[in-house]
């Protein structure tokens, strides 16, 4: 598909061409001097954005880009309360794979500040770790695990963990995609931590993909215009110099950005494939529809088999952020670092691509001769009505290729099954899970249970996983200043997590290091 471009808005990105043609290696521009290695290996680029080497191929591009501008702007979903399970035994959601909320969080407290609580999403603290749940058998998209264990920060209170673990999918094996990433090059992105950092992204996601995929590049500022028609990955350098040419000015025209990169995602559309358009933006719509009427487009298109990702950098939209990615079938992160970059687009790569359970539902059936009260912690923009359940029309979150779901219920056990009047064999829960094939319109339901015989004595004697994800929870919870956590117990937190947690995770080290400044900054706020 060929699109006029308007001169005036491609200015700045031709200034860019011009000035990376004429400079040495490595020099300006930023993009194809950055190829950093996983976490814990060396760069191999040259000298990062301006020149000033950044990466210089001695490991930096890991680096923290740490830029203290406001935080975003965030709504708060509420608190799921206790409810009484003799007045309403049955609780509805939708999974989450979404991480935004943490890495929200994470660059606010390496900014030196406490994140606002509004911005805190429990499921999304805790989805963003990996957990070592049991693979499904083969021929089966995922496998559920379940849990019950006494709660170490509810008093007198259980847990009740829900674990989905989704089928692994080789990357030879991954289907064909067809990306399409719409970025946003208005005045607001012109930082480092914004654009630059999706400069960095991009050319990461290039090395990633297979020479057959297809990538292409709308931006859009006053107006929107095609950079880069779908272009198969083999064609390297031309896609590279698509996106070393990125420079930010202008409003932010989202709307027209939208149609047209989704114009651009359908002209290119691979038949049982992957069609995916990727926002990358600070989420600063000021021209053109807002809220609900992009959200239409979206849904529009997600019915077409195109969906939406989005990715936030700086200071972002978080509300329209995440609703985007829910509404288009698609994931939210919030990339803070090159690090997260090459988590996103690197490990996490084919699990963001590759769907293997669509629309997929839980339903937890709690046994009031076992369990009195219970709440779901988290998932608050997640849950769904009872009713929603057996309705195929109603949309719910994707699971892709490894990917796994934690969510945790604290619930409350009846005097009768603490003083084992109630037989052993009763169930604690039921949990049905239903989901429809990646290409498929209905839905299949399995069926789980957990009963008091299964029931974990102590807190200590629950799987590491278990404790790890009551962990991220508390902290969480303090962070958002929930009505449920009392004390603000970081030293608890840190303990349980310094208990189960690898010493090869990067990522849980850094928890660590995370609820230690939290744990600082809590006690300096007045």
């Amino acid at each position: 598909m060929k699109s006029l471009i308007d001169l005036r808005l491609l200015a700045p990105v031709l200034l860019t061409f011009a000035a990376a043609a004429c400079a040495p290696d490595g020099v300006g521009g930023g993009g194809r001097g950055i190829f950093g290695g996983p976490r814990g290996e060396e760069g191999e680029g040259g000298e990062g954005e301006e020149g000033e080497g950044e990466g210089e191929g001695e490991g930096e591009g890991d680096a923290q880009i740490d830029e203290p501008d406001p935080q975003g702007t965030f709504e708060n979903p509420g608190e799921n309360p206790f409810v009484s399970t003799s007045e309403e035994p049955t609780s509805t959601f939708s999974v989450d794979v979404d991480t935004a909320s943490y890495s929200i969080a994470r660059r606010q407290l390496n900014a030196g500040v406490l994140p606002d609580p509004d911005s805190v999403r429990v499921e999304e603290f805790i989805n963003y770790f990996d957990y070592d749940y049991e693979a499904p058998a083969e021929g089966d998209a995922f496998a559920v695990h379940l849990e019950s264990a006494p709660s170490r920060f509810g008093e007198g209170l259980d847990l009740l963990r829900i674990g989905i673990q989704g089928s692994e999918v080789p990357i030879e094996q991954r289907q064909k995609a067809n990306l399409v990433f719409l970025i946003d090059i208005s005045g607001s992105m012109q930082s480092p931590q914004k654009l630059g950092l999706v400069k960095f992204t991009l050319a990461q996601l290039v090395d990633k993909l297979q020479p057959t995929d297809t990538l292409g590049i709308v931006v859009y500022a006053g107006s929107e215009g095609v950079l880069l028609d779908p272009t198969p990955v083999s064609d390297k350098s031309r896609i590279l110099d698509a996106i070393d040419g990125l420079a930010a000015g202008g409003s932010t025209a989202g709307e027209a950005g939208i149609r047209a990169a989704y114009d651009l995602a359908e002209s290119a559309f691979v038949q049982d494939g992957i069609n995916r358009v990727v926002l990358c933006t600070d989420g600063d719509f000021n021209v053109g529809a807002t809220g609900d009427a992009l959200v239409s487009i979206i849904e529009d298109f997600r019915s077409r088999d195109i969906f939406l990702s989005a990715f936030g950098f700086g200071a972002s939209n978080d509300a329209e952020m995440e609703a985007f990615a829910d509404h288009g079938n698609g994931n939210y992160a919030f990339i803070d670092s090159e690090n997260e970059a090459l988590r996103v687009v690197g490990s996490e790569l084919v699990s963001s691509l590759q769907v293997i359970a669509k629309d997929v539902k839980v339903q937890v059936e709690l046994n009031p001769a076992v369990v009195s009260r219970y709440r779901l912690i988290g998932y608050e923009n997640r849950v769904l009505n009872n009713d929603d359940f057996n309705n195929d029309q109603v949309d719910a979150g994707d699971i892709g290729a490894g990917h796994d779901v934690t969510a945790l219920y604290e619930i409350e056990l009846t005097d009768d099954a603490k003083n084992a009047v109630v037989e052993s064999t009763s169930p604690i829960a039921t949990v049905l899970v239903r989901h429809k094939q990646p290409t498929g319109d209905t839905s299949t339901e399995q069926q789980f249970a957990i009963t008091l015989a299964e029931h974990v004595a102590s807190f200590d004697d629950a799987t590491a996983d278990t404790r790890f994800a009551a962990a991220v929870a508390e902290f969480a919870e303090i962070l958002r200043h929930s009505t449920f956590s009392d004390g603000a117990r970081f030293a608890d937190v840190r303990a349980i997590v310094d208990d189960v947690r690898s010493p090869d995770s990067p990522t849980e080290s850094e928890l660590v290091d995370l609820i230690d400044e939290a744990s600082t900054q809590w006690a300096e706020t007045p």
